[in-house]
């Protein structure tokens, strides 16, 4: 069977860039249909990294006042660089007086889909988009199976591609899924969830002799831990024995607290800016239009930037008629997502050793590190990116 539909904006993606979108669209009167190829307990109960830039955390106060991230979210007010068996903490509070909130994705997916499926928002689950057409035209059509196998067409004014980095939006944009700049790094993080208390009251990023390591938390009662790797390593070759000597040789003068792993992974470093982000009346927004190292912790926030642009030029074209907004959308959007990239490959690179660096590469990056700790421009300048720039 075949169905036809038809709404103001088709969103593709119902993960934090596709959902913030459609409330900020409704609070303007504008509707939308939102899919997803996932369940809703399949997005809910995906675990992933989440720390909220201050922006972040204003907008998702301003859509619910009640918002769990001040009461589930952990506020942190700096970090810790540690180089050298010594640590140096960033103090992001009096140099810039903002914070970052660790929160994790899925908990803020679950705050956001109660929140639209509440306000009656069209969402529908185990739909899967295979292509938009007539990107071009003032009635781009998503061509999608519903949940049931039937032939779901979408007619809309405008759609939106938040279908995350394998979207299936960015040809009709594009041209080609691939097409844009990309760089893979030579490196990876194996990372771990374990039960235990943390280690540290805030992030530690860790540059030593044995390799990079990242010490985080997911909650008071679980640990998140990442040591750099082989981009090739097998998370399940090593035995937890192994694990613990690992990170703990990585961060010298820190005891961690261990505790049972009962998650490992290997996570790939790429950054990704497609070719192009808006073609007519189709736009991509968050990893479909963008991917970054997660060092700087940029992704989530980078797709809340790209949304509050968005759903201000979509008001403008489609409440009024004005096509300046959405005009220049890529533009202003791309002048973020390149600051971003640039921040994450410098943490990236300031932090983690190439497989082919030598001596003078390993004592250069030592006096980087100690350059930006002994200057408050270099601290202010990591805690003003780290924190994130403010959203128009």
């Amino acid at each position: 069977m075949s169905t036809t539909v038809s709404t103001r904006v088709a969103i593709v993606g119902a993960g934090p860039a596709g959902l913030i979108l459609s409330h900020l669209l409704a609070g303007a009167g504008i509707e939308s249909i939102v899919i997803d190829q996932r369940s809703r307990d399949e997005i809910e109960s995906t675990i992933r990294a989440g720390i909220l830039e201050q922006g972040t955390v204003d907008l998702l106060t301003a859509i619910d006042p009640n918002t769990r991230v001040h009461t589930v979210g952990d506020r942190h007010e700096g970090i810790e660089l540690r180089f050298e068996g010594e640590g140096h903490r960033i103090d992001f509070a009096a140099l810039v007086d903002r914070s970052v909130w660790l929160y994790p994705q899925h908990e803020m997916l679950k705050d956001m889909l109660a929140l639209r499926l509440g306000a009656g928002q069209d969402l529908r689950f185990g739909v899967t988009a295979s292509r938009v057409e007539d990107a071009e035209t003032n009635r781009p059509r998503v061509i999608a199976t519903d949940a049931d196998g039937g032939q779901l067409t979408i007619e809309a004014h405008f759609v939106v591609g938040a279908d995350g980095s394998r979207s299936v939006v960015r040809p009709a944009i594009t041209g080609d899924s691939r097409s844009g700049y990309f760089r893979e790094y030579p490196f990876a993080w194996f990372g771990i969830l374990c039960e235990a208390p943390a280690s540290a009251d805030e992030l530690i990023y860790s540059n030593s002799a044995n390799g990079f390591a990242l010490i985080s938390q997911r909650s008071p009662e679980v640990q998140r831990m990442y040591f750099q790797c082989d981009p090739e390593a097998d998370p399940n070759a090593m035995s937890e024995a192994q694990i613990w000597e690992a990170l703990q040789s990585r961060v010298p003068g820190t005891t961690l607290k261990e505790g049972r792993i009962f998650q490992r992974d290997v996570l790939r470093f790429r950054s990704f800016v497609a070719s192009e982000l808006r073609r007519g009346r189709t736009a991509l927004v968050g990893d479909a239009a963008h991917t970054v190292p997660p060092t700087g912790a940029k992704g989530m926030n980078l797709a809340v930037a790209d949304v509050v642009l968005l759903a201000r030029a979509l008001d403008a074209l489609l409440g009024d008629g004005d096509e300046r907004l959405i005009d220049g959308y890529a533009e202003q959007a791309l002048k973020r997502i390149w600051k971003a990239q640039h921040f994450s490959w410098w943490m990236t690179s300031m932090l983690h050793r190439l497989p082919e660096a030598g001596e003078f590469d390993s004592r250069r990056q030592l006096g980087e590190l100690r350059s930006v700790v002994d200057s408050e421009a270099g601290r202010t300048y990591l805690a003003e990116a780290y924190t994130g720039w403010p959203l128009d």
